[in-house]
């Protein structure tokens, strides 16, 4: 991704370093939950809100620092990118594009929706309308989950800005009224066709920033759906307990990710990203 040397987004608060080590989370969440906030986009962090004490973690090296500082820079492009995207296709629509804040956090974070630990991943929360991004999360998509490259870490961020924009339309909010409502089945399908949708709007996001920006270097593409085919409910389910329960989906697996990715880049039209309907 040509990233270097574009303007950074101003809507940015960067907790780096305020609270390294602190917590990670615990207290009767089940191990597979664990896993899977570990390894998904999007943790809701009210899941996470029983914590207990960790260690510190170790000072970074300057060079570590380095790369830290590198890594935010490119986070504060890749937010400035979906605020020229999302700006247009609103306008266009004879919107107001409400822009997100982009919170950069080490360890632990305090939001609106509760405390989080990195162990969520990435995550938005809609009562403060934030994105919380551990920048560690970089190297776990590299090393742990095999999906390198910084446009399966730009994917992350357009997903979780999927989510932003679901909350000032109302989307989430409606699925959010049907907790408690339906049973724990039905309301995991609903979070499938959330999360799906977020997917699906990363996807028209890349479309639009290509055609305004030209930014998209060949590869780019195949590393975020490389990165969508990871976080799959299914791959991870797998990696995690040896089988697969899809009751227990709330993301979607590896192929539907990918394909809602693919649809959103190849159309470039909001419109097409009912996932309510066609799932």
């Amino acid at each position: 991704m040509r990233w270097q040397g574009r303007r950074e987004s101003g809507n940015v608060e960067d907790r780096r370093g305020a609270s390294r080590g602190g917590l990670i989370a615990g207290g009767g969440i089940g191990g597979i939950v664990i896993a899977l906030l570990i390894y998904f986009l999007g943790g809701d962090p009210s899941q996470v809100m029983n914590m207990q004490q960790a260690g510190p973690q170790q000072q970074l090296s300057p060079e570590q620092q380095a790369a830290e500082n590198e890594a935010a820079g490119f986070v504060k492009v890749v937010l400035a990118e979906t605020e020229d995207v999302w700006n247009k296709v609103f306008s266009e629509m004879g919107q107001q594009y409400r822009e997100p804040t982009l919170v950069l956090f080490t360890g632990v974070v305090e939001s609106a929706c509760g405390n989080a630990s990195s162990a969520s991943g990435p995550f938005y929360c809609p009562a403060d309308e934030k994105v919380y991004i551990d920048l560690s999360f970089y190297d776990e998509l590299h090393h742990k989950l095999n999906a390198p490259g910084d446009f399966a870490m730009a994917y992350v961020i357009a997903h979780e800005v999927g989510h932003h924009i679901q909350k000032i339309t109302g989307i989430s909010d409606k699925v959010q009224r049907m907790r408690g409502r339906v049973s724990e089945t039905e309301y995991n399908k609903l979070s499938v066709k959330l999360e799906l949708q977020a997917d699906f709007l990363a996807g028209v996001w890349a479309h639009h920033t290509q055609q305004l920006q030209n930014i998209i270097e060949p590869g780019d593409i195949e590393e975020a759906l490389n990165a969508a085919n990871a976080i799959g409910d299914d791959r991870l389910q797998q990696q995690a307990q040896g089988y697969v329960v899809p009751d227990a989906f709330t993301h979607g697996t590896s192929r539907q990710r990918m394909y809602w990715f693919k649809k959103g880049f190849e159309t470039g039209d909001i419109r097409q990203g009912d996932t309510f309907s066609e799932l």
